[in-house]
């Protein structure tokens, strides 16, 4: 979700935005959404919750993996 805004950084990013591009089948294209949504379930820990600490955690790595450049 990063790659498609502005600022190409996960510093700004929502749950609500990654949500709204959830829906469309060619955002992350080769993610298993299903496979998350089951992951959630198992922990079990609400998907928005899931989405949130994947934000939080790409924030800490942002520069070591090419983001906010």
């Amino acid at each position: 979700a990063a790659l498609v805004r502005p600022s190409r950084s996960v510093s700004d990013l929502e749950v609500k935005s990654v949500k709204k591009k959830w829906k469309d089948k060619s955002f992350a294209r080769g993610v298993d959404r299903d496979l998350i949504v089951k992951g959630a379930e198992m922990i079990p820990m609400p998907l928005d919750t899931v989405i949130e600490w994947v934000i939080n955690a790409l924030r800490r790595v942002e520069p070591e993996i090419g983001l906010g450049q």
